[in-house]
């Protein structure tokens, strides 16, 4: 348990006791008050409770209450009685510096002008007469006037702290909300990222399986070899996926180690290219240009558009089709293009569409790392994928 000091555990139970200690003064000072005026008359006793009761309140309707004290205090310079000097000069102190603390801007200014008024008028009247220099008199009133504005300036004072820490408490709601967001957002992106990984792993590897499971079928009984080598190919893809696929789910258990090993890069890309060769897809790759150093995040970004491109041929461009992947290292960025002249679904439009789920993973893989990516079906058949990838804002 913290132990704050005594001044600080003072602070903290009064703040939160504040009406409370309120209405405890205004109750001993009304007693006071009223003890010294009973013989004097009801006017006198009027006058304390005037001047007392409204202390209660001074927290919470602050200018009532220095409406109510002023009014108190003028009553007793007009009417001369004959309670005691010392409760308003107690009661109308605390109710200024109440009014300057608490009280609404537009009535601080009046209060303070009133408390000065009254300030003068109670020197004129109780400070003056026989024996007194002039000198003597209006040092006392100056004095008195020093006295209360004084008093309202350390009000002025508590106004200001409160500001301030009402303001680091927005603030500090504001920065946790901030927080609150941030995270949100970070989990959004975590979540989409494994998603998109998840479609790319998963769609490539079914589809490849599917693609080979489907021609050993057919192939089994004429070319046995064929449907053996098929039965390898889904083998191999099987355990890549699986091997992808641990590595993926590793990132969401903080007890297992992450394993950054399989992540694919731009050198894979050949690799990839044979494996859908030997699921039967014709596959032309270009390379163009001397490699350059990119960021790992960017490398598995071109492999995945590669891969995520080639499975869409297997799955939409149709029989016998033809597919050109080029791969060109350019002064600024790496550009790919995957194109085919298949005669599927994706031949059928004239037009280019929206896309898939894999088309739109492909966009924001790219626009993540301040690349430009353009898809479409191609006049006269076929569709294409174009890509670029920027070195320079991926080493930064």
């Amino acid at each position: 348990m913290v132990r704050f000091p005594l001044g600080e555990r003072w602070y903290r139970w009064s703040a939160e006791h504040a009406v409370g200690i309120d209405r405890v003064v205004a109750a001993a000072l009304a007693l006071l008050g009223v003890a010294a005026s009973v013989g004097s008359g009801p006017l006198d006793v009027a006058i304390a409770l005037g001047l007392t009761v409204p202390l209660a309140w001074r927290r919470t309707r602050p200018a009532a209450a220095g409406f109510t004290v002023a009014l108190a205090s003028v009553i007793y310079l007009a009417a001369g009685t004959q309670t005691d000097l010392a409760l308003p000069g107690i009661c109308v102190p605390i109710a200024l510096y109440a009014l300057a603390a608490y009280g609404p801007r537009w009535a601080v200014g009046w209060g303070l002008a009133a408390a000065v008024l009254g300030v003068v008028a109670a020197g004129l009247r109780f400070f003056g007469g026989e024996g007194v220099t002039w000198q003597a008199h209006a040092f006392i009133i100056a004095f008195l006037i020093v006295y209360v504005v004084a008093v309202w300036a350390l009000g002025d004072l508590r106004r200001v702290r409160n500001q301030e820490l009402e303001g680091l408490t927005e603030r500090a709601r504001l920065l946790e909300l901030e927080r609150a967001q941030e995270a949100e957002i970070a989990a959004i992106n975590e979540r989409t990222r494994i998603a998109r990984e998840m479609h790319d792993i998963v769609a490539h590897s079914l589809t490849v399986v599917i693609a080979q499971a489907d021609g050993g079928r057919y192939s089994a009984k004429a070319d046995p070899d064929a449907a053996v080598a098929a039965l390898e190919t889904i083998a191999q893809t099987g355990r890549l996926a699986l091997t992808d696929m641990r590595a993926l789910l590793s990132v969401l258990r903080s007890d297992d180690p992450r394993e950054y090993s399989s992540t694919p890069t731009v050198s894979d890309i050949d690799d990839l290219i044979t494996e859908m060769r030997r699921g039967g897809l014709a596959v032309t790759h270009r390379v163009e240009g001397e490699a350059h150093e990119m960021s790992t995040g960017a490398e598995l970004t071109a492999y995945r558009i590669v891969q995520e491109s080639l499975t869409n041929v297997l799955k939409h461009a149709g029989p016998a089709a033809q597919v050109t992947v080029g791969q060109r290292w350019g002064e600024r960025a790496l550009e790919l293009t995957v194109g085919d002249d298949g005669r599927g679904g994706a031949a059928a439009l004239v037009a280019p569409s929206a896309g898939g789920q894999g088309v739109i993973g492909m966009r924001e893989r790219v626009e993540l790392h301040g690349g430009r990516f353009a898809a479409g079906p191609q006049a006269g058949g076929g569709y294409r994928v174009q890509v670029e990838l920027p070195y320079e804002r991926n080493m930064t």
